[in-house]
């Protein structure tokens, strides 16, 4: 059986830089540089002020899960291995919110508020994915 393909993030010039730092083990998110609000999923423009000064700050790494769901099937045959996973959305202590996976630990100990911080999977030479682990 030939080995199916994890799909991964296909980065673009506006996202270019997220990934390149996730590469290096750091999470950046965007912040306008003329009304300083912050914002993720990287985009052109500022959502508050429309403003195309858009810079990148990086992240303590640090926040508490918002909500999450528990995957017992896999999305893809590629992740049957990978089953049970939580995917999760995470309020950042930058005041953004994000959805990456919760992995080292049990999937029943996950909880709306519990505290994580980031973690990286290298999935490919290119790609590695901001993930989370419970903090101790």
């Amino acid at each position: 059986m030939d080995h199916i393909q994890r799909p991964l993030p296909q980065p673009t010039l506006i996202t270019q830089p997220y990934w390149d730092a996730a590469r290096a083990h750091r999470l950046v998110i965007q912040e306008c540089a003329h009304c300083k609000t912050r914002q993720f999923y990287p985009r052109e423009f500022c959502t508050a002020c429309l403003s195309g000064d858009i810079e990148w700050i990086e992240c303590g790494g640090k926040g508490a899960v918002y909500t999450y769901t528990i995957n017992r099937r896999a999305s893809n045959a590629a992740l049957s291995d990978k089953v049970p996973y939580v995917v999760a959305s995470i309020d950042l202590d930058e005041g953004v919110r994000m959805m990456a996976n919760i992995v080292g630990c049990p999937p029943e100990a996950v909880r709306i508020g519990s505290r994580v911080r980031v973690c990286f999977e290298q999935v490919s030479d290119e790609i590695t994915l901001p993930q989370f682990t419970l903090e101790a």
